[in-house]
């Protein structure tokens, strides 16, 4: 398979995610028992942002001296369009993890905690998962008229909308934990687990976690196919999808107030799965340049932003 991707590229990327975690996990903190000022977290959101988007223009620099502008502008573009598309579909799954907190009534002090671990199972699981999905893009083309299916069957879904929240304790594997562990009926402060009467016990805490890193495997199923409908240059794929979950924890606590506030984010994001599903599909009819993918992304997602203030602002709900 094609792609820029060097024995150097892959350890000076996995270098500075590595830095960025250390600067993460020390630097984004809060103290005991105190929420994330919305404030903290939009300064955090924004260097987040700042880091990925230098780490386009590092990779410009390099590419435009090692392969040339062509090559540059065209990697560069995929990578960005990438990271739009990760990041916008990532929100999806910070209202999942809102939701299952609530359920589970994780008080702030551990919803940090918790999202530390989480991030970090992401990283390792989205790259497994991507490496897995270029070698069957690699080995099996066929792969990508399935992936690109699957796309539009999932953008139709959000299009359709949802008549019901979802029901945490429906989940299959929170019913299959509580059968087959020992489970406290209260947390136990930031343990995971504890000992009582000689017997290890799983507190309520270990589901939360284990949920929240079921729900990035259920949504890696969507976005990891839709990036590679974006390219399937698998070191694009990986900066693009690392660089937007780094973000998490700060866009967590930024639109943990604004969750209910954007009424029309699932439209954008089944309008745009719906579109890199259909190009995916037509692959061997016409191939899109990637300017094109790239400016349906952000017009999709700023139409949306603007629709769903528009609906905040007629219905006066409290924006952040």
């Amino acid at each position: 398979m094609e792609t820029i991707g060097t024995l150097w590229l892959y350890l000076a990327f996995f270098g500075i995610v590595t830095v960025m975690l250390i600067i993460d996990f020390l630097g984004f903190k809060q103290k005991q028992g105190q929420e994330v000022k919305v404030k903290t977290a939009a300064y955090w959101s924004i260097a987040w942002v700042t880091v990925a988007t230098l780490f386009g223009g590092g990779l410009w620099l390099y590419l435009e001296q090692t392969a040339g502008a062509t090559v540059a502008n065209t990697k560069v573009m995929e990578y960005f369009a990438g990271y739009l598309l990760e990041k916008s579909l990532a929100i999806d799954n910070v209202f999942v993890w809102l939701m299952i907190f609530a359920a589970f009534a994780i008080p702030p002090a551990l919803q940090r905690k918790l999202l530390l671990y989480g991030v970090l199972g992401a990283i390792v699981l989205r790259t497994i998962f991507i490496f897995i999905g270029a070698w069957f893009v690699q080995e099996f083309s066929w792969i990508l008229y399935i992936f690109g299916a699957f796309l539009v069957y999932t953008g139709f879904k959000f299009l359709k909308g949802q008549d019901d929240d979802p029901n945490i304790e429906d989940m299959a594997i929170l019913k299959w934990l509580r059968k087959h562990m020992r489970i406290t009926p209260k947390l136990e402060g930031d343990k995971f687990f504890v000992r009582q009467n000689g017997m290890l016990w799983a507190t309520p805490l270990f589901l939360v976690l284990i949920l929240v890193e079921a729900s990035d495997v259920i949504f890696a199923v969507d976005s990891i196919p839709a990036i590679f409908a974006v390219t399937t240059d698998p070191f694009i794929v990986l900066t693009a999808n690392l660089m937007a979950i780094l973000g998490l924890r700060a866009m967590f606590f930024l639109l943990s107030g604004a969750a209910s506030k954007m009424h029309y984010l699932p439209y954008g994001l089944g309008l745009i799965l719906v579109f890199i599903g259909f190009k995916m599909l037509m692959l061997d009819v016409f191939h899109m340049p990637i300017w094109i993918s790239l400016g349906f992304i952000v017009i999709t997602l700023t139409i949306t932003a603007i629709l769903s203030i528009r609906h905040s602002k007629k219905y006066n709900e409290t924006t952040l």
